[in-house]
């Protein structure tokens, strides 16, 4: 199942509305991407581990 993350879900001084969505590693992979390059945050395994834990899965869009 392709999982998600959304900035609008935490807050953030920019009001960042990015949604990231795809596979599991290529969502935690951009989301850390965009967290050290938009947001400030420090790269590392904290960082990754974080993030992984706020993926939610993506429901299907009806075809």
């Amino acid at each position: 199942m392709r999982k998600k993350i959304d900035c609008r879900d935490y807050p953030s001084e920019t009001n960042c509305s990015l949604v990231i969505s795809g596979e599991e590693e290529e969502v935690v992979r951009a989301a850390t991407e965009h967290a050290i390059s938009v947001h400030g945050h420090t790269d590392g395994p904290e960082l990754r581990d974080q993030i992984r834990s706020s993926l939610k899965n993506e429901m299907p869009q009806p075809a």
